[in-house]
């Protein structure tokens, strides 16, 4: 019999990171970041936007969270910037960075909402770049196993539920791949394995250290999870999908609950060339972390398509997701290609938009890790815009949301656990390359692209009332309707 609403102590959530929200990038003693010096690099981002003031979090948090209590959030997932906390990324600590997160993490307590903390959300010191190249030098995991420490004797006390690494596949393929993101490198496929297997290994520290300090927390990693379909029945083509799995998922979460890699994907690594190097002991530390592992982060936005790909044939798309990259075929020789899904629509940015496979994505880590999943993001970016009478309609994240978690309730039905969904994100914020036109939240942000430019006021917009009903009666009343509650008189 299936059950209505969701599990009792279910948190409802909702997510961001300090570099798209907080601003203040040069106040009160913070370092720079790898992402402050990129975005300087002229064509690098949309109308050459940055984090600078980004919607100003930093100044206005009381407010935002204040949101968030009238919302009736249960948990706010958000991460700590390491060049605030340690401005060099080693060495002397800013106690007043150190002090912004405990105004957030006791501001979200003072209103009974759950701090559910990433540790790295992507940027990096500058200083650290500079200093030895970041992650491409194995010093990188000593350096963030003494952030992690510090951050976690400051908040343990106060915050339960860790993260440790938010798509690690994503911020190295984009880096050392694409050249899209920091450090800006194209084709560097060894050293994107090498880079993944130091951030592994600083992964792995940094939960031995959380459990040392705080036995009962709990602790995992947030991959952006692609679950992936075959093209047909065509046997080779469902070879074609094992390999994506194993180079877009599995490469990263075998890891975290298995401490170690997929034999196929390293032996492949092996055959050309591209294995990473590893120091003895290195096994034995991830597995040591991996039997540690509360939980399995995921942020789900979209499915794959696999195919056979020829060792001459397809590769990867390079180019930033936009209107004009929809439906393009992306992939790697001799492994894999993936076109767009017939069957699927698309999002503004050519996201694929597939709320089933939300659900098969739980019941693949149900069943191949036999962990609780948190959902950490899960969202609609779109052209939201404010109208003549005040209001920001978007129902067309409502229905993404909606149809979301009914397949989340399903996978729960069928024996997934499920402790958290987290949305992306509570407020507009601004969207890396995309800048501030792609919106996500629920409220919405009076600001464009020049860092001068609107008030930086916030706005409900119709999925923040949508959404305070659903976390109102647990997820038992989904076809809420806004328009009866928000009705104006012409």
């Amino acid at each position: 019999m299936v059950n209505k609403g969701f599990p009792e102590g279910f948190l409802w959530g909702s997510a961001s990171a300090a570099y798209q929200i907080e601003g203040a990038h040069d106040v009160d003693g913070k370092g720079l970041s790898n992402w402050d010096t990129f975005v300087r690099i002229p064509g690098k981002t949309f109308q050459a936007t940055t984090g600078d003031k980004a919607v100003d979090h930093y100044n206005r948090y009381q407010e935002d969270i204040q949101l968030m209590a009238e919302m009736g959030l249960k948990a706010y997932r958000f991460s700590i910037s390491w060049p605030r906390v340690i401005p060099k990324g080693t060495g002397e600590v800013n106690e007043l960075g150190l002090q912004f997160y405990d105004n957030v993490i006791n501001e979200c307590l003072a209103h009974g909402i759950v701090p559910m903390v990433t540790m790295y959300h992507w940027d990096l010191p500058q200083a650290l770049e500079v200093a030895y190249g970041g992650w491409e030098n194995r010093q990188i995991v000593d350096d963030f196993e003494q952030y992690a420490k510090t951050i976690i004797k400051r908040y343990g006390d106060r915050v339960k539920y860790w993260i440790t690494m938010n798509e690690q596949s994503i911020f190295t393929g984009l880096g050392w791949q694409s050249a899209m993101h920091p450090p800006g490198k194209k084709d560097d496929d060894n050293m994107f394995y090498q880079v993944n297997h130091h951030a592994h290994l600083a992964h792995a520290k940094a939960v031995l250290a959380l459990k040392k300090l705080f036995p009962e927390a709990k602790v995992g990693a947030s991959h952006a999870h692609y679950p992936a379909y075959a093209f047909d029945c065509k046997p080779e083509n469902n070879i074609a999908r094992m390999n994506l799995e194993d180079f877009r998922n599995y490469w990263w979460m075998d890891v975290y609950a298995f401490g170690r890699y997929p034999k196929r994907a390293f032996k492949h690594l092996q055959d050309h060339g591209m294995a990473p190097e590893m120091d003895e002991g290195d096994l034995d530390l991830l597995k040591k972390a991996a039997s540690q592992i509360d939980f399995m982060g995921v942020n789900y936005y979209q499915t794959a398509v696999a195919e056979e790909n020829a060792a001459d044939g397809i590769k990867a798309n390079m180019e930033a997701n936009s209107s004009e990259a929809k439906g393009k075929t992306h992939g790697v020789p001799s492994l894999y290609k993936s076109p767009a899904n017939p069957h699927l629509g698309q999002t503004d940015w050519g996201w694929t938009i597939d709320p089933v496979g939300l659900r098969v994505c739980c019941r693949d880590i149900t069943s191949r890790y036999d962990l609780p999943i948190v959902i950490s993001e899960n969202g609609l970016g779109a052209f939201d815009k404010k109208e003549a009478d005040g209001r920001i309609r978007d129902p067309y994240r409502i229905d993404y949301i909606k149809t979301h978690v009914e397949q989340m309730k399903l996978a729960i039905d069928e024996g997934s656990e499920i402790w958290a969904y987290c949305t992306w994100s509570f407020t507009d914020l601004l969207s890396w390359l995309n800048g501030y036109q792609k919106r996500y939240g629920f409220v919405f942000v009076d600001r464009e692209e020049a860092e001068d430019s609107g008030t930086l006021d916030r706005f409900k917009k119709d999925s923040y009332y949508w959404y305070q009903h659903v976390i109102k009666t647990n997820g038992v009343d989904l076809d809420f309707d806004v328009s009866s509650l928000l009705a104006r008189v012409d």
